[in-house]
């Protein structure tokens, strides 16, 4: 291969490359998936055409445009592995991925969660009498019917910090009883939705329903948010249990254990975010409308965070893991070299 044929035949790839670098701006994060994987795979030919370069055409310009290329490319690459232990670098990225890896317990938690509190308040709706049995008595309150004179306020508090506190207590324990091999996680994920749904469906059939949206909705997403994640926790630590794969079951169980407390660590501070919304928004006399835009915003926050923060960077981490230079088998010689 001469310089001509070879310039020519690579010059649209190089081309495409410093394009995808100049989009990129030192950060493979701002591309998109596609073209996170597509550079990754274009440093990889710029790295075997550099080593050909270097053997075949030493003193041409072409070299040196070759070394700036994949010294650009290789910055963007391998931008941001770093040692992860910092507390910043937790609260930036790590803790976003540990939430993002595993989309498929996510899935799981949310639906043991919220299927059985669908099912649940169709049920309440139904036989309100038979609902009311199965609620805690001090769960109750929630459920009377509204009083015109306005004196539900403090028991609507009332009610509201107990749910914020069981919830706390469901989010720790759901990870802990992840060592049972994830069914103690489950039947307790399951055991809060089928609560929810009871308390839900009995408001609403007493005329209550307009009231128990308007304290719950300022910080009742955003709590069961980190229910469903902090269940996923339990469930990751439950599938090392159950499942170690090729890996020695107590070496499973420490990599998936600190993974899953990481999680369940980067969640607290929301749950301390959704009482501070339950304790300030929720008595501020903003309307419906209002209190709906603070709830679903933090829980679209929240996901947002996951989305960019988390999964957009396993999908950088992806296209790094396979952008290690390996030659096209033409080029083998070159790079034995």
């Amino acid at each position: 291969m001469n310089l001509e044929g070879f310039t020519r035949s690579r010059e649209p790839s190089w081309r495409e490359l410093e394009s995808l670098l100049d989009r990129a701006r030192g950060r493979g994060e701002r591309l998109g998936a596609a073209d996170a994987r597509r550079l990754g795979s274009l440093y990889r030919g710029a790295a075997a055409d550099l080593a050909l370069a270097r053997r075949r055409f030493p003193a041409d310009p072409i070299r040196a445009r070759l070394d700036e290329l994949v010294r650009r490319a290789g910055a963007v690459v391998y931008h941001g592995r770093a040692d992860r232990s910092s507390a910043r670098e937790f609260i930036a990225r790590t803790y976003w991925v540990r939430v993002a890896e595993r989309p498929r317990l996510l899935a799981l938690a949310a639906l043991l969660l919220l299927a059985p509190a669908l099912l649940t308040a169709l049920w309440a709706l139904q036989d309100p009498g038979g609902a009311i049995d199965f609620i805690p008595s001090e769960f109750r309150g929630a459920t009377d019917p509204p009083r015109q004179d306005g004196g539900t306020a403090g028991r609507e508090a009332a009610f509201s910090a107990l749910l914020f506190t069981n919830n706390i207590r469901v989010t720790i324990v759901a990870f802990a009883l992840g060592i049972t091999a994830g069914i103690g996680t489950a039947v307790l994920v399951a055991s809060n939705g089928l609560l929810l749904g009871a308390v839900a469906g009995v408001a609403i059939d007493a005329g209550n329903g307009r009231a128990f949206l308007e304290f719950i909705i300022p910080h009742g997403p955003i709590e069961l948010t980190c229910v469903v994640v902090a269940a996923a926790a339990g469930l990751r630590l439950g599938w090392a249990v159950a499942s170690p794969g090729n890996l020695p079951r107590p070496t499973a169980i420490a990599r998936e254990g600190r993974c899953a407390a990481e999680i369940v660590i980067g969640t607290m501070p929301w749950l301390v975010l959704a009482g501070l919304s339950e304790s300030y928004v929720r008595g501020s006399g903003l309307p419906l409308g209002g209190l709906m835009a603070v709830g679903l915003g933090l829980f679209g926050a929240y996901w947002g965070l996951v989305w960019f923060r988390g999964h957009r960077w396993l999908v950088v981490e992806a296209a790094r893991a396979s952008a290690e230079p390996q030659a096209h088998p033409e080029l083998k010689p070159a790079l034995a070299s």
